[in-house]
This record gives structure tokens, C-alpha cells and sequence, in this order.
């Protein structure tokens, strides 16, 4: 049963699946591209007022005007889940595979529930990477729960239905669905304690390592290319062997490359998630049933499946990757040189790596002398429990730990305090240490959260800075506290998926008797395989 087709590579799809008699969840995200129905920290409490005044004129007039920044919820924000997963009783999933660390943001709300006992899969790197990210959203809402106080009755006005009728039909499809149905799939954000209670009931598995459940299911993770730890999962049960390939991509500038190999001569393939860069095919309107054999021809049967395998292992896309980061750093450096500063909210682990090497490197090569910050209160851990994976990466950073090289240039940058890390906007060595013009990586990439708020307020009306934010999620809703806007803004896409031309090829490879993928709200049964190529779906 797919419960989210997911959006990118924030909000990873979840499914339920049937294997043996275990029901096996797999993932758990957060939809925290909803957050941006909520105000950031107002500045003055008048905002607020203005709020009840003009809902109140426009559920009597029934006026749909332009979206302002008065129109969002000013409240304490809930957090969204995946919308199904509420009305499944917890104690009926036996286990949880977790295919990335942001597929383990929803977690906690799981194994706080009473009776909750499955077991719960993740390799080391994405569960360390996972719980830092917990932890760190948990430190950066708690300015929200200051500021608005306890939670009361009144808090939870814009839930009710009165509050909710009043709100713009576009923040009422964000808060409700678009078929009113994902009302209850908001809850209150979980404690720092739910987080560790979270990860005492986590086993971490290295790539490839069997992990046997209940004597009948034999899983593996191997690596999915995307991020650090993110991986693709093997399920061998006495009938049948199924392989769920999440996000993934090929070559990675850091992370380990897919791995084809662990993934070859399974019974089925569900492939969960397409590059959201090919807008130009629609994959929600069916389920798709795909045989390898009947789309080939003779002449395919010569195909060497090592030569496939390395044709898609190419670095032609990490190029690309690679092309993009420049292209980022030539902007940033235009505006400091410009008297502008530079804002980055990006949260992927393996592009902010990327890019502090690259801008490191061309403002090393100018006569500019411009600090770089890192504001996180996880920043400091996070950095160095990177130089410390090097099973976890590509050869490329494999090579410089033989080589005595870090694996990262930022350890050698914060040694000669070129990228300095504060764990918060308000500490006082980042404000003894402030210098502008400036470049500063810092959560939350909604721009609802953490010190983002405070720093795009302060430049949003410099034209000289930048905004440097992820496509994908609307960027006209996400900047509407923050108009009018002076301040430049460069949105960049970033692959998150396997492109749809390159699933062909992959099949190949894999040769699985079967390859589906389930639209959301859709339940699938297991086909009764009557031979390798004849099958029905029940």
C-alpha cells in the first residue's frame, strides 16, 4: 500500500508493505514543506491582531484576495506526517526499514505511541546523520514554543473548523489536502526525550550486512548513491524476493555509488521514487506494471550486463552536479564582491560539503577576504562525524584518507578559520566574530524555522545579498514574510531521483521478473507468478 508518493528528496515516499505475514513500514517521514502555512516569529504581536481582523472581514464577505504575510497561521507549528500512517495501529507493524535520514524525521511520533514494538532498520551513517537532524529541528522550534508560549485551547484555533474555513484556499489545499483529508495527520513536534528514546530502539546495519527477523525474513541495505548512509533495501522471505529501490542516483561527488550488484535476480522491484527533475512525465495517474523481457527484443539478450552497469554509472550527471555547484559559487562571489551578502538554507548534507569546498576555493583565489559561517547547534558534530566515515563515501574521498589528506576539505578550512561554526545566530563569539560581507549556511531551508528567519530579514532588503534556496517547493509562499524583497534569489534543482530514460537500463541490469510502482492511496496484491513472464494482478 503506498501511503505517500513523497516530494523530493525532503519528504521521501512511504509505504506499507505485506511480506510473510510482517507488515513492513517503509520510511517515515516529515512533510515540513507544509510548515509554510505558519508565520515565522512575528516581530511585533500587532501582526497577530490584524490576522483575526481580516480573517473574520473575509469569512463575512467571502473575498479571496492575494496572499499576504497576515494570512498565515500565527501559531505554535504542528508538524505534518505522512497522512495515512495515523489511522494504522502502531503494534500491527512488525518492522521499519529506513532508506534515508530524512525518512527517519516522523520516527519519534511512532515509537512514543503505547505498544509500539517493531523492529526498526538503518544504517550507522543515516541514523547518526538522522538523529542530529531530530535534534536540530527540535533546538530551532523550541524559539517558536517560547515565543507563543504554553499550549492551550486558543493555540489550536487555526485546526478547528472556523479557523480553518477562514483561511486561503491556497494554505486550506496545504492544511487539509486536496481532498480535505489530511486534517489529522498534524501533531505537536516530539521532545529532545523522544528522539533518544527513538534511538535506543534503532539497529544499524553497515551496507550489505544481513539482519534475520524472526527467523523467516533476511533484509540487507546497499547503497542508493543519493546522500551519506541513504541505501536501497533486499527482502528474502521464503517466497518470494523483493528489492525496494528508494531515491537513489548513480554516481555520487561523496556519497558511496549505487550498488547494482546486491540488488540483481530478485523476484520483484518496487521503485518508489522518480528524479523530480522529469517534470514532463506524470507518474501519479497509474499503477505501472512493467515486464523487462517484453519491452526488449532479441538483439537485447546481448546486452553485457557489466556494461550497462557501468554506462549508468557514468559520472556525466555528477558533472552536472558539479557544473551547478560553480555556477552557485560564481553568483555568491559576484554578490560579496558586490558589498552583499550571501544566505544559504540548503540542508543536503553532501551539497553543503560541496559547496563550502568549491566557494572555499574561489574566494581563496580572489583577494577577498570573507568569512564563511555555519550556524546549527548540531553543525560541530555533524562536520566531524563526516571526516570519520570513510566506508560511507565514494572512492574518490575513499582515496584521500589513504593519501593522509582529510576527507573533506572543511577540516582543514576551520583550522586556518576560514569557516567558523557557531551553534546559534544569538551567541556571543558569533557576534564578537560577525563580519560583512559574509556567507552563511544555516537550517531551516522552509524559512520558518531557526536562524534563517532572523538573517533574511536583516538583507532581504540589500539587492547586493542572496538567497541561494532548493526548487521544488513554492518559493512565492515560502518568501511571503519577507516581501518586499530586494535581495536577490537563485533556486537551484539538485538530483534526488533516477531520471525515467535511465529506467530502462536499470532494469536490464537488474532483471527483476517484476517492476511496480503504486500510486498513492493504492493497495497492490502479490501477482500469482505462473511463469517467468505470465502473471496477473489480483
Amino acid at each position: 500500500t503506498c501511503l505517500s508518493k513523497g516530494g523530493g528528496f525532503h519528504f521521501p515516499p512511504c509505504h506499507m508493505l505485506s511480506v510473510s505475514g510482517f507488515r513492513i513500514l517503509l520510511d517515515c517521514p516529515l512533510d515540513l514543506s507544509s510548515l509554510a502555512i505558519f508565520s515565522p516569529v512575528p516581530i511585533a504581536l500587532e501582526a497577530h491582531e490584524s490576522l483575526e481582523t481580516d480573517s473574520v472581514v473575509r469569512k463575512k464577505q467571502k473575498i479571496e484576495k492575494t496572499l499576504d504575510a497576515n494570512d498565515l497561521v500565527f501559531a505554535e507549528p504542528w508538524y505534518k506526517t505522512v497522512k495515512s500512517l495515523h489511522l494504522w495501529d502502531a503494534s500491527f507493524i512488525d518492522v521499519i526499514l529506513i532508506s534515508s535520514p530524512t525518512g527517519m524525521l516522523g520516527l519519534p511520533f511512532l515509537t512514543r505511541t503505547k505498544d509500539f514494538s517493531a523492529k526498526i532498520y538503518v544504517t550507522e551513517a543515516a541514523a547518526r546523520i538522522g538523529q542530529l537532524m531530530m535534534e536540530d529541528l527540535v533546538s530551532i522550534h523550541m524559539e517558536l514554543r517560547q515565543f507563543y508560549g504554553p499550549e492551550d485551547s486558543s493555540s489550536l484555533q487555526w485546526m478547528r473548523w472556523e479557523g480553518l474555513e477562514v483561511l486561503p484556499s491556497e494554505l486550506k489545499k496545504i492544511a487539509l489536502g486536496a481532498d480535505c483529508e489530511e486534517l489529522g495527520a498534524w501533531m505537536p513536534l516530539y521532545s529532545a526525550v523522544d528522539v533518544k528514546d527513538c534511538m535506543r530502539k534503532v539497529q544499524t546495519l553497515k551496507y550489505a550486512e544481513e539482519a534475520c527477523y524472526n527467523g523467516t525474513l533476511v533484509i540487507k541495505a546497499f547503497s542508493s548513491g543519493l546522500e551519506i548512509g541513504t541505501c536501497n533495501w533486499t527482502i528474502n522471505g521464503p517466497k518470494r524476493n523483493i528489492a525496494y529501490i528508494s531515491s537513489s542516483i548513480f554516481v555520487s561527488t561523496h556519497a558511496m555509488d549505487f550498488n547494482f550488484l546486491g540488488l540483481q535476480g530478485n523476484d520483484l522491484i518496487i521503485f518508489s521514487d522518480f528524479s523530480t527533475l522529469d517534470t514532463t512525465e506524470n507518474m501519479e495517474n497509474d499503477n505501472t506494471y512493467c515486464d523487462p523481457a517484453a519491452s526488449s527484443n532479441a538483439s537485447d539478450d546481448l546486452y553485457n550486463l557489466e556494461e550497462i552497469a557501468a554506462s549508468l554509472l557514468k559520472d556525466d550527471e555528477s558533472m552536472e552536479e558539479m557544473e551547478k555547484l560553480a555556477f552557485i559559487c560564481t553568483c555568491a562571489f559576484d554578490s560579496v564582491r558586490a558589498g552583499g551578502s550571501v544566505l544559504v538554507p540548503i540542508d543536503r548534507l553532501g551539497i553543503v560539503l560541496c559547496l563550502l569546498e568549491q566557494m572555499s576555493l574561489l574566494l581563496e583565489s580572489s583577494s577577498l577576504k570573507v568569512p564563511i559561517y555555519i550556524i546549527s547547534s548540531v553543525a560541530e558534530e555533524l562536520l566531524a562525524f563526516t571526516n570519520i566515515i570513510p566506508e560511507w563515501l565514494c572512492k574518490q574521498r575513499q582515496e584521500k584518507l589513504f593519501s593522509g589528506e582529510p576527507l573533506f576539505a572543511h577540516v582543514k578550512l576551520i583550522k586556518e578559520r576560514k569557516i567558523h561554526v557557531f551553534p546559534a545566530v544569538h551567541s556571543v563569539e558569533l557576534l564578537t566574530n560577525w563580519q560583512e560581507p559574509c556567507v552563511v549556511f544555516c537550517p531551516h531551508w522552509s524559512l520558518r524555522l531557526g536562524p534563517v528567519v532572523h538573517l533574511l530579514r536583516y538583507w532581504c532588503s540589500d539587492p547586493n545579498s542572496l538567497l541561494i534556496l532548493e526548487s521544488g517547493d513554492d518559493a512565492n509562499l515560502a518568501l511571503l514574510p519577507f516581501k518586499p524583497m530586494a535581495m536577490k534569489v537563485l533556486q537551484c534543482s539538485f538530483l534526488s531521483g533516477i531520471s525515467l530514460q535511465k529506467v530502462q537500463p536499470l532494469l536490464k541490469a537488474l532483471q527483476p521478473k517484476l517492476l511496480l510502482t503504486v500510486s498513492e492511496g493504492f493497495e497492490v496484491q502479490d501477482p500469482n507468478f505462473r511463469s517467468k513472464h505470465d502473471y496477473s494482478l489480483l
